[in-house]
Formats: C-alpha cells, structure tokens, sequence
C-alpha cells in the first residue's frame, strides 16, 4: 500500500511540510521574529491533527476518496517528519536562553545530582552517544522485541503482554532522558520499533479499548498546560493568528492540489481537511521550551493558536459538507446530457458494478451498446478505461429518445434508484412494448415491483452470487462436485417454480399483519419444498448430463448428522 503512494507520501507530503514552513517562517520573519525561532514555528505549524482528521474520515466514510487518500499521504509523511525535527530543533537552540537554563541547573545541581551518560563529554563524543543510542534502539529493538514478546506471548496472559510493550516505552524514553535527548523522542522510537514487531495486531487489538481514553487524557493535559489569560488579554491577536495561520496552510495545500491534480470536490476535501495544527505541535512546542529554542511567552501564545485551529476543524468539515459538496454535485447534475452519437440493439441504463458487467459481456461478443449513467464522474472513470458510456438520465424520455430507444431489442435496467427504475420500466413497456425489458432487482421485493411494472426478466443482484458461494461451501466440505451441482440445480428450480405462487401472494395480499403472515406461511412452505426436492435428488439421477463420474448411491448419508 505504501509503495503504491510513495509519489504522493514524498512528493505531495515533503513539499506540503516544506512548503508550509518556509511560508509560515516568512510571515515570522516579516513579524520580526529572529531565523531560528521563526524556522521552529514553521516546522510546528507544518503538521496537521492526525487523530482528528483520520477519525472524522472514518466517521464519514471519506477515507477511500481521492481527497481522503491525499490526505492520508500528507499525515503520513509529517509523522514520519517528527522524527527528524525533533533531531533538529535542539541545534536552532538560542545561546541566550541556553545560558539561562544552564544557570538554573547550576543552581539545582547544588542541591540534586543529576544523573546523565552525556556529562562532560566533549561535542565529538556527545554526538556520538546519540547516534549509537538511536541505532540501539532501532536495530537492537528490531531483533530483540520478537524473542521477548515471543516469550510473553507463550503465557497467554494479556495483561503480561501491554505491560511489556508499557515498560519497553518507558525504558527507551529513559534511555534517551540519559543521553541527553527527549523522551518525546524516545517514545516515537518506541512505537516504530512497537509497529515493525510480528505482534504488532496483537498489541494493537490490547490497546485499542485505550486509545480514546489515552487521547483524551492528552488533551486534557495540554488544554491544563495553556495559559487562557493570554487568550482574554490578546483575544483578537489570538484569533487572527489562529485564522491567519490556517488560511496561510489552505493556501499552500490549495496550490499543491492543483499542481498534483486533485480535482473537484477532492481537492477542498484536501485543502481543508489538513488546514488546522496538529497535536504533535504541543509535542514540538513544549519540546522546544525545553530545548531552550522558544521563549515560553512565544510557545504559550503558539499553544493556544495551534489548541483554536483544532478547535475549529469540525467547522471547516461542515464547510465542506453543507456548501462545497452539493455545489459540486449540483453542477454534476446540472451538466448537460451528451448527444449520443452511438446506435445499438441493447440500451443498457445504469454503468454501475452491475451494468457495468453486462455491458462488458455483450460488447466481448460483438453486441452493440449505448450505456447512459446519470452520474458524470462514473462515465468519465468508464471512457478512462476505453468504454464507451454516455451521461444522461434513462429515467427521461428525451434522454431516451435520444439514445434511440425506439430501435433498440433490449434494455437493460440496472440503475441504483428503486423508484425511477421501477418507472422507467412503466414507461417503456407502455410506450415501446416490442423492447423486451432485463431488470435489475436489489430484493424480492423490489423485483415484484419491476414484474408488476412490466419487466420481462428480472435479476436479483445477489441470488446467484449467494448461491455460488453456497455451492463453494459445500465444495470446501468435501461434498463431491457432481453432487453439489445438481443441489443447485434442484434448489434453482423449485425457487424458480414457487417464486410466482409468492409473487401472486405479494400482489394479492392485504396490507398489513394478515399479509406477512401469509408471506411468511409461504416462504415456511417453500422451505419445505426445496429440503424434499434435495432429499429425493440424492439419488442418482443426472448422470448423463454431466462429463465426470458420480459419487456412489447414498453417497450425501454420511453428511448428515
């Protein structure tokens, strides 16, 4: 799955994160702000909300679209970039207020000592301490993590299990607190070493039930940590901050919409989807405090703009949903319909999964077509691939005529909407009664709606695929072949043979709990039907029309329980 995005993770990702940062650190700059303080916040403000943006995605089922996985992209690639700007960030650190902390140590060193591997090492040296500890950890861990979860595993115990994988988190974050560098870090490390395991579905599954909880409790630790007076003191300074930033990110992620061609809907989808801060910036800020690269006046001012821009995230998801989308679906719809250039003997109305195969079907044997879709991005996604398909709503009788429904010798009715297929049917079969009309049918029900309507056959979209499957079933039970295939053809005949006593039931029953009794009656009876049919069926009787041997007499016996 990576693989198929590296275009849009290094190429989309690395120049959103760049872009952004060297924008927001202009702006800093122009503000007066020294190059090293503006480059930290322009990495801080380069990062979006991962867990807002992902989770609202999965809410809304928008994660599967174009827009949704160009995000995706992006949040990846700034996760992954947290690492090395935490690397980083320590070197932008300003010498003033590194002199400042090393007072304070001073003096607090008088009364703790303080434990560290780096103390007094020269710069060569402290340098490489960091590397090595970082190659421990990631190589080390990479090898040792499997025979120790591994062992734990084996007492089957849960608890034992989050518990290792708790104490390994803390232990590398200690590690890194030694050396010199944050346990922000070392925590990071943690989890890619955690996430590149064999056990990483089986710590992921324990840890599941916590994440909301985990979530929650962060943000409420920072939300503690945010000093809102500054907030009612400099409320409008606050405010066009907060908004200033997150035009500033739309802008950039608008333009990089265009040039990696994210179109319509998908690109506001992008732009605004990633337009907030993200939570790793409180991670960034406080980390830059402590690495004596922000002034704490600056981080606390930062902290509430980056704690407004999340807090404003819903909105621009409802931006999205109540004013972008249907402007894009209305011009789709407002589109006008294609002239249809093309003649055929079979009208297909619908290009969806089902059409889409009975089109595909007919034109492998040389049958003419004219595919109408009343959905403009399906026939666009439909000419990509080389089918010829035209946008237009069957369920019109001009779109109709335009298509030339007077000379065709079949429609084929497979569009999603139950209603406007069930009066597309009415209508051709009243006003073109010598086109003979093959219907889709979502359910039983709806299909005797489209026989009520006048269709000549109907096919329910999920009768023959159950019925494979079941076939499969018993193929995968041992059944033997030739067996399994006369019980699904006995089952489709007696099916085919009741289904009118049910329609006639359906259309002449009354309303109401009398009908469902009736219909329910006959379905018990139609149960009954098929378990005889197949219990007399056991017997060999079709050997002549299949190519293989059949199974012996009384064969099916030792299946029964």
């Amino acid at each position: 799955m990576l693989w198929g995005m590296r275009h849009k993770l290094i190429g989309l990702g690395g120049i959103q994160v760049g872009g952004t940062a060297a924008a927001v650190m202009a702006i800093a700059l122009a503000l007066g702000q020294t190059w090293s303080i503006s480059l930290t916040i322009g990495l801080i403000f380069a990062l979006s909300s991962t867990a807002i943006v992902l989770q609202t995605f999965h809410e809304k089922g928008l994660a599967k679209t174009e827009g949704g996985q160009s995000a995706f992209s992006v949040l990846l690639f700034q996760d992954i970039a947290v690492i090395p700007m935490l690397a980083f960030i320590p070197l932008l650190a300003i010498p003033e207020l590194v002199e400042q902390a090393q007072n304070a140590v001073d003096q607090a060193a008088e009364h703790h000592e303080q434990l560290s591997l780096v103390a007094g090492l020269p710069g060569w040296a402290y340098g490489l301490v960091i590397t090595a500890s970082i190659a421990v950890v990631v190589i080390g861990g990479h090898f040792l993590s499997r025979p120790l979860f591994r062992f734990v595993a084996s007492s089957g115990l849960r608890e034992i299990f989050t518990a290792t994988a708790l104490m390994l988190v803390i232990g590398i974050a200690a590690l890194m607190s030694l050396v010199g560098l944050s346990p922000a870090l070392g925590t990071f490390l943690a989890g890619v070493v955690l996430a590149n395991s064999e056990f990483r579905h089986e710590l992921e599954s324990n840890i599941d039930p916590f994440k909301g909880l985990l979530l929650g409790l962060f943000f409420i630790t920072v939300g503690a940590g945010i000093n809102f007076e500054i907030l009612f003191n400099d409320f409008f300074v606050i405010i066009g901050l907060t908004l200033g930033v997150m035009l500033l990110k739309a802008a950039v992620l608008y333009i990089l919409a265009m040039i990696f061609k994210i179109q319509n809907s998908a690109r506001w989808l992008f732009t605004l989807s990633l337009a907030q801060a993200g939570e790793f910036g409180f991670v960034l800020l406080s980390f830059s405090v402590q690495n004596h690269v922000l002034p704490n006046d600056i981080a606390q001012t930062l902290s509430l703009v980056v704690a407004l821009s999340m807090f404003l995230t819903p909105g621009l998801f409802i931006l999205f949903d109540k004013v972008i989308l249907p402007r894009y679906e209305k011009q789709s719809n407002d589109r006008e319909a294609d002239t249809v250039d093309e003649r055929g003997s079979v009208l297909i109305a619908g290009m969806g999964r089902f059409g889409q195969i009975v089109n595909r079907l007919l034109v492998a044997n040389h049958v003419r077509t004219v595919a109408l879709d009343v959905r403009a991005d399906q026939v666009d996604n439909m000419r990509q691939i080389g089918t010829k398909a035209f946008f237009g709503d069957a369920s019109k009788p001009d779109i109709l005529h335009t298509a030339g429904i007077e000379e065709v010798k079949l429609l084929v009715v497979a569009i999603d909407n139950q209603e406007a297929s069930i009066e597309l049917v009415k209508y051709v079969k009243h006003t073109y009664p010598h086109v003979k009309i093959l219907a889709r049918a979502f359910d039983r029900g709806h299909g005797y709606q489209l026989r009520q309507a006048g269709a000549d056959y109907i096919e329910s979209e999920t009768y023959h695929s159950a019925l494979e499957l079941g076939a499969k079933a018993m193929n995968c039970l041992d059944f033997h072949p030739f067996f399994v295939e006369q019980q699904k053809t006995t089952y489709k005949v007696i099916e085919d043979k009741q289904s009118d006593r049910l329609y006639e039931g359906w259309k002449g029953g009354a309303e109401g709990e009398r009908f469902d009794n009736n219909y329910r009656d006959l379905f018990i009876e139609l149960e009954g039907f098929i378990k005889d049919a197949m219990q007399i069926d056991r017997n060999d009787k079709h050997s002549r029309e299949r190519g293989w041997t059949p199974p012996p007499k009384g064969y099916a016996d030792k299946f029964e329980e």
